[in-house]
């Protein structure tokens, strides 16, 4: 898309285990468009900690906003994204539950033959990957430098966070769209497609580990595009 003379904000929420640096090369994209990006650095610790540092972020955007999470981030924009200045919602191989649902729900009965992240025993109340398995799970199309330093640089997940319920999902009242990562290992594709078909998202699918947003930002940038499109015709 070219530049846009209607600029939209891009609000970009990260997921657990990881920080807001891996949105880097969609932020590059879409600040080269004219869009203002604003990159959240949430705590994880709890949902509604996350929804705060998330909401803070919509209030300070300067156009209508474009929410976007990626993976557990997902949980964060479905409940955040009722804000009214939030126009539409985009899902990068996240979660996007119902109300009343939350991760721990959400991955409680996983399909027979389903890969299982390492997740190692908590610890203080907060979750980690095993190092040594975080490329292979995480992030198999990274390259290897940098699936080793964002195993080395994990964010602890908190226990709480993934107990966190919503209670009105926004995907009900607000244009979704969904970007299915065919090769994720952490979210398995049949769900991250039955969650967006639930949610009623304008799917795009493409080959990706659930790092996609790292390994084909290009990809993510086009699925925002389409959000930003969105919010452009109805302007």
């Amino acid at each position: 898309m070219p530049t846009s003379p209607d600029p939209v904000s891009v609000v970009l929420v990260h997921g657990g285990f990881v920080d807001g640096s891996g949105w880097q090369g969609v932020h590059d994209a879409l600040t080269s468009e004219g869009h203002e990006v604003i990159v959240v650095q949430n705590p994880t610790v709890s949902l509604a900690d996350d929804v705060t540092v998330t909401k803070r972020a919509i209030a300070a955007a300067r156009h209508p906003v474009v929410l976007v999470g990626h993976s557990y981030g997902g949980v964060v924009i479905t409940e955040a994204g009722n804000d009214p200045k939030v126009a539409s919602l985009a899902y990068i191989a996240a979660f996007a539950p119902d109300a009343g649902e939350s991760v721990e729900t959400l991955i409680a009965n996983p399909a027979p033959g389903a890969p299982v992240p390492p997740i190692l025993p908590p610890q203080d109340g907060f979750l980690k990957l095993d190092s040594a398995k975080f490329a292979e799970s995480f992030a198999a199309d990274v390259d290897p430098a940098t699936a080793r330093f964002m195993a080395d640089s994990q964010v602890p997940w908190g226990v709480e966070a993934l107990a966190g319920k919503v209670t009105t999902p926004a995907w009900k009242t607000k244009p979704s769209f969904y970007l299915v990562a065919a090769d994720d290992r952490m979210i398995p594709p049949p769900a991250q497609r039955a969650m967006a078909d639930r949610a009623g998202a304008t799917v795009v699918e493409t080959s990706g580990s659930h790092a996609v947003y790292v390994s084909k930002p290009a990809d993510v940038v086009r699925l925002i595009e389409q959000a930003a499109e969105r919010i452009l015709e109805v302007a």
